[in-house]
């Protein structure tokens, strides 16, 4: 009998990648996916340790496993990724059914390790001591659930050490993929049918900032002119990008090109300069609202989202004000919004001049009540308009309708049947939300 395993990712987009990735390297050995945990040899947890919230998930997920391991002593569990790194030691003291541990940059260290895990019935730990080590994955995410879209990680780690972030710790330096390891990724999953591509990094913008000799002066807007002209591509995404990187090659080649969505991902944090400049953000307020005037310039047609945090410690009502005159300056089509969640080893979690949780709630909750009145505004300017979207997936919600992006990331549902899934259709906008858009097929 072949063994079994059974994934859960939790998080970003790179987990998902990840999780893509083990997927095809287990089933290349021989093991079969299941979505019954009872009848899994190993269930394997990718997870995220970006907020407080995330790692309870998964705390009370291993939980439910204790009346299975003790009656049967299966299934075995496999805590991988940020939460693993962070507090992997001490979960699995407390979880007797985690039996392999491994960090963000130790993933290729994973099948086997469940394999020997199985054989002499110890805990394996490829925990990453060396922040620059990396021993990854060898496969592309030829295994996914979309057989027309795909993630590919394009660096690992991060640099920036802002005070409230949690990933350099767990993930590691910043280091660039090689270039031409890229281009043979999204050759492959293109070749296999993927039509979209959506490039990852904690910061893809310093892509090739590091790199000497042979791919000395590579930079990403030339990864993002490479990718672009590979045939068969449709579509090309990335995400996410730090403002002080932003540099005026980026717009300028995605001017250039039908296939680079013109859809940005800018995270602000904060409208307060002193917040700002606490948070280790390295620019100004208005720094940032700068290279969104030359984004928007290049590209009129620019969806553009954030990142913000609120409740950040020492904030005041003035500096969340600044915040919120931030939110109806740019006016974001989508913001990716936050009450700050203190994470161990952080400079921030050490401060003692925490904004009271009812405060953050308080400040959290005028920000989305905001954003949702400019975004519902920016919609309903669309209605009327013809746009194109690839079809992904039948919508979470309303029997018959499926839905898809636009190139500027926007959701659209649509009334189709399943046989629709995974083509690019025109389609006339009729109505629109705070986070989608209604229409019809041309």
């Amino acid at each position: 009998m072949p063994k079994k395993f059974m994934i859960q990712v939790y998080g970003c987009q790179m987990n998902v990648y990840d999780g893509d990735r083990l997927r095809g390297a287990m089933t290349s050995l021989g093991w079969e996916e299941t979505d019954d945990a009872a009848s899994a040899d190993f269930v394997l947890f990718v997870t995220c340790s970006i907020r407080d919230k995330a790692e309870q998930k998964v705390a009370s997920e291993l939980g439910r496993f204790r009346p299975l391991w003790d009656k049967n002593h299966a299934p075995r569990a496999a805590l991988l990724g940020c939460m693993a790194q962070r507090t992997g030691r001490e979960f699995a003291a407390k979880f007797p059914w985690i039996r392999v541990v491994a960090g963000p940059r130790h993933l290729g260290a994973v099948p086997a390790a469940l394999e020997a895990s199985i054989f002499d019935g110890h805990t394996h730990f490829h925990l990453d001591e060396d922040p620059n080590a990396l021993d990854d994955l060898a496969c592309a995410p030829v295994a996914r659930n979309s057989p027309h879209k795909a993630y590919v990680t394009i660096a690992h780690g991060c640099d920036q050490f802002c005070s409230y972030c949690i990933v350099p710790y767990v993930r590691g330096r910043f280091g660039s993929r090689a270039p031409d390891e890229i281009l043979r990724e999204a050759e492959s999953l293109i070749s296999g049918g993927v039509r979209e591509i959506s490039l990852l990094g904690q910061n893809v913008n310093t892509y090739g900032k590091d790199f000497v000799g042979h791919n000395a002066g590579y930079s990403f807007a030339r990864l993002l002119r490479d990718v672009s002209g590979i045939p068969g591509i449709e579509r090309l995404r990335f995400t996410t990008s730090h403002p002080i990187d932003f540099t005026d090659d980026i717009p300028e080649t995605m001017t250039d090109s039908r296939v680079i969505c013109p859809s940005v991902n800018l995270p602000v944090q904060s409208g307060s300069d002193k917040v700002l400049r606490e948070m280790n953000r390295k620019y100004t307020r208005a720094y940032y609202l700068e290279v969104v005037r030359r984004i928007r310039e290049a590209l009129p047609e620019l969806g553009l989202t954030t990142d913000l945090i609120v409740g950040f410690p020492g904030e005041t009502e003035a500096e969340f004000e600044e915040s919120v005159s931030l939110l109806e300056s740019v006016r974001f089509d989508l913001v990716h919004s936050a009450a700050y969640s203190p994470r161990e080893g952080t400079p921030a979690a050490a401060r003692a001049d925490r904004v009271q949780g009812r405060e953050r709630a308080h400040r959290l909750l005028r920000v989305n009540e905001i954003q949702a009145a400019i975004a519902r505004e920016i919609n309903e300017r669309l209605i009327g308009s013809v746009v194109e979207i690839i079809l992904d997936e039948p919508a979470p919600k309303g029997e018959g309708l499926l839905q898809g992006r636009t190139r500027t990331d926007k959701v659209v549902l649509v009334s189709a049947d399943s046989g629709e899934i995974g083509k690019t259709r025109w389609v006339k906008i009729t109505g629109a939300g705070t986070w989608r858009l209604d229409g019809e097929l041309i």
